[in-house]
């Protein structure tokens, strides 16, 4: 008996020390890995060796792209999660998208651009209900300009919040991003880090927060979807400031 329990708890570590380094790809990548390494196959065998190396890195580099790790999300009523990976690279006050039917008041956005290595699946900032999702179809300039928010397509989410005030989150095509995709509908309630959808190769996410709640992340920063926290809704702490050093 004592020897079974040995062998069950060696599994159970290696199994754990497994998941660390394994991390799970999200089933929208399956149909790109598996053309990168069919033809990263026919490549090789049928024209030039070489050309199958350089697919298999490809290859690999697709998958390691449609990565969907597990994330700890905080579940305190009242913060905002970010909804995706990567830097956040502006803090402006900015009108919220005009198919969300928001007004013209300037709200704070915080953008977080995301490069090809970032992970690109989005998670949902807080718990509330999506009262609308529009999709707007734009062009595909650098996503990490100002001028993205409004110029490029993108799909965006009017949000309610469970004590009644509502933010935007919108996902932002990039200059090599050609597909947003999103699970969520108008009327669906949704849940803090929750997946909501996926942009592919290279873009960027903007949210909107209420009115007189103050960022509390600073241009540079690198954030983590669904776990690093954008705004505390009752807080009192003022915006934050960073420096690089």
């Amino acid at each position: 008996m004592a020897v079974r329990c040995g062998l069950k708890k060696r599994r159970k570590q290696a199994m754990s020390a497994i998941d660390t380094v394994v991390v799970p790809i999200h089933r929208a990548g399956w149909p790109f890995i598996a053309g990168f390494a069919v033809v990263s196959l026919v490549l090789g065998l049928a024209v030039w060796a070489p050309l199958g190396w350089i697919g298999l890195i490809l290859t690999l580099w697709c998958a390691y792209f449609f990565r969907d790790p597990d994330r700890v999300t905080p579940t305190r009523p009242g913060l905002l999660v970010s909804p995706a990976d990567g830097r956040v690279t502006m803090i402006v006050q900015a009108v919220p998208p005009k198919e969300l039917g928001m007004g013209d008041k300037p709200m704070t956005r915080i953008s977080v651009f995301l490069n090809v290595f970032n992970v690109h699946v989005n998670r949902v900032p807080a718990d509330g209900t999506i009262v609308a999702a529009e999709y707007h179809k734009g062009t595909f300039v650098n996503a990490a300009l100002d001028k993205a928010s409004d110029e490029n397509e993108r799909m965006a989410f009017r949000h309610r919040l469970p004590d009644g005030r509502e933010i935007a989150y919108v996902q932002i095509a990039g200059l090599v991003a050609r597909r947003i995709l999103w699970w969520v509908k108008a009327g669906q309630q949704v849940k803090a880090g929750e997946r909501f959808g996926l942009i592919r190769f290279g873009s960027r996410t903007d949210i909107y927060l209420p009115d007189g709640v103050a960022p509390l992340v600073c241009v540079g920063q690198t954030a983590i979807g669904g776990e690093t926290i954008l705004a505390d809704l009752d807080g009192m702490e003022a915006q934050r400031q960073g420096d690089v050093r």
